[in-house]
């Protein structure tokens, strides 16, 4: 490191965009849309934006098809909520079911090449909890394309971002918001390949930067998905909301943990115990393998506690099969060929004739900033601070509660960053704003902090026993012994972390100094998940909790967390 740490330069944009994913993409192109000649910087922290997390959504968005006289908007909107354990918001709820048709046809006019059936018609799968009339059968209302949906919603909204004038900041991370008298003035941010350290002046500052399954050693989530945002917020003196709600999918591919999409049960996949046996009609003998993910997951992890899972011996994993062997090669081939080549890729099996080994993996955060209805973030009870937003996975308006429904992901991402896109056109105005003196300077230390420090610590070997902490004692299935020691053993790591040497001193594209900053918001965003978790003496939704079995009452509310 040559000489004291410096923010380098300042920006000025009207809307400053951190994570583009599909979300902050779909922000971006309303504001195009309302604004056309807005500048916007959109901030990703991956090499480009087509390597974001929504990239990776395989199954679909669910929205009701006004045509379709089998569904109704009411009955979406019913089972979002009896989904989420009757903990999400009903407002928030209603606008967003009753929004999600017009952002189908949105992407589709926008080029989004969804699949269609034999007559032309959009092709629809269901997906678990998913009814029509209140629950008497399931609803076909997800429209895809083919397993390749959140790279379909990616693409479009990156055309429409490059065609507005976008101005894309690739590899680069936000370490700091700017907040002056109750307003967000914009953001810090770290350019990892230069090594530098700017300040952004802008009209509107939206965190879409993904969820945090990093916190887990078995997850579907991408390498970056450390909860930048949430720690960001925390810093910032924000609070997260519902940390603890975290979603487990039922189907993990033994071994890496990558997501087997629930279209591989849409499609008429079973799954099977050790004996071969189909067991799910023992928890769930109305909807069985299309139960709610929550009830799935505890099906699956209920087997393999009780002696009923099979031994990977690769991997020293017990678990289940989904068996896809009596489906068509045309199914194979047509409808599910990207996530049966996972299989092949990483197993070395072959989903046609093999049975698919799999385990509930990390998957979704249903918690994280909380935001009205508008994607504005409030602090503490609806009360918005201006000029900031949050949309997707990092956000929480409380669409999903305790408990997210497949499809439902995608289609909260693409109406909240309409209506995130909608709220910031009609504030823009004027310049962007004038920066206090001395902003900056907490990021300049943290990062100094971690350059200076010394001693005998890896940041490798911390990150691998937080993910195993949260992984064995944080998980599926919770309990107060457990989750206590997890709080000692995250508050001993990050005594810990402060010895941490890193090998190279340099700014530039330096990995082990990200992963340290990593390290950092990982071990935020465990402590006020499993704190919040302790707290939470009931079951609901993703949340288990062994000494408490039932949902209660007394618990129907939202958490808040805040870093002390």
């Amino acid at each position: 490191m040559a000489g004291p740490l410096k923010i380098s330069s300042t920006l000025e944009c009207d809307v400053l965009i951190v994570g583009a994913g599909g979300a902050g993409l779909r922000v971006a192109a309303e504001v195009f849309a309302r604004r056309p000649q807005s500048r916007v910087i959109a901030v990703t922290k991956v090499a480009h934006c087509q390597k974001s997390h929504t990239s990776t959504a395989q199954g679909g968005l669910s929205a009701v098809d006004p045509a379709d006289s089998n569904d109704a908007p009411i009955y979406h909107m019913f089972d979002t909520w009896k989904g989420s354990d009757c903990s999400a918001d009903q407002n928030v709820i209603q606008k967003i079911v009753e929004a999600g048709w017009e952002q189908v046809v949105w992407l589709e006019n926008h080029g989004m090449h969804f699949s269609r059936d034999e007559k032309g018609r959009f092709a629809k799968r269901t997906f678990g909890g998913h009814t029509v009339r209140f629950g008497q059968g399931p609803a076909h209302r997800a429209v895809f394309e083919a397993d390749r949906s959140g790279k379909g919603i990616t693409d479009t909204g990156w055309g429409e971002a490059l065609r507005g004038g976008a101005d894309f900041l690739n590899q680069a991370v936000v370490t700091e918001l700017i907040l002056h008298q109750g307003r967000c003035l914009g953001a810090v941010l770290f350019l990892q390949k230069s090594g530098e350290f700017v300040r952004v002046a802008a009209q509107a500052t939206v965190l879409c930067t993904g969820g945090s399954g990093q916190m887990f050693k078995v997850t579907t989530n991408c390498r970056q998905n450390t909860g930048d945002g949430l720690a960001v917020a925390l810093k910032a003196g924000l609070p997260v909301m519902d940390p603890e709600a975290v979603q487990f999918h039922p189907t993990g591919i033994v071994g890496p943990g990558i997501l087997a999409s629930e279209t591989l049960r849409t499609v008429g996949g079973i799954l099977r115990n050790r004996e071969g046996e189909p067991f799910m009609a023992g928890y769930a003998p109305k909807m069985r393998e299309m139960a709610p993910r929550d009830l799935v997951a505890r099906a699956i992890e209920t087997e393999v506690r009780q002696g009923r899972g099979a031994l990977n011996p690769d991997h020293g994993i017990e678990h289940v099969w989904l068996d896809l062997t009596h489906l068509p090669d045309s199914i194979h081939d047509q409808q599910i060929p990207e996530v049966t080549g996972f299989f092949k890729k990483f197993v070395n099996i072959d989903p046609k004739v093999d049975l698919c080994p799999v385990r509930p993996s990390v998957h979704y955060h249903m918690g994280g900033i909380p935001t009205n209805e508008h994607a504005e973030v409030c602090a503490g009870e609806n009360t918005p601070i201006p000029g900031l937003y949050a949309v997707g996975e990092c956000a929480s308006a409380s669409f999903q509660g305790f408990n997210r429904l497949g499809s439902n992901s995608l289609l909260e991402l693409i109406t909240m960053g309409q209506f995130a896109g909608e709220r910031i056109a009609e504030s823009l105005g004027g310049r962007p704003p004038e920066l206090p003196a001395g902003d900056g300077q907490k990021t300049l230390e943290e990062f100094g902090g971690y350059l200076e420090a010394s001693g005998d610590e890896s940041v490798g070997k911390l990150r691998a026993t937080l993910q195993e902490t949260m992984t064995s004692q944080v998980g599926l299935f919770r309990n107060a012994e457990d989750m206590t020691s997890a709080l000692q053993t995250l508050r001993e790591i990050s005594e810990r972390s402060r010895r941490i040497s890193l090998a190279s001193r340099s700014l530039r594209l330096n990995q082990e100094l990200l992963q340290r900053w990593e390290l950092e918001n990982l071990l935020m965003n465990s402590l006020a998940l499993a704190s919040a978790a302790l707290e939470r003496r009931e079951s609901r939704g993703g949340h288990a909790r062994e000494e408490y079995p039932q949902r209660s009452d007394e618990f129907n509310h939202h958490t808040l967390a805040w870093l002390e």
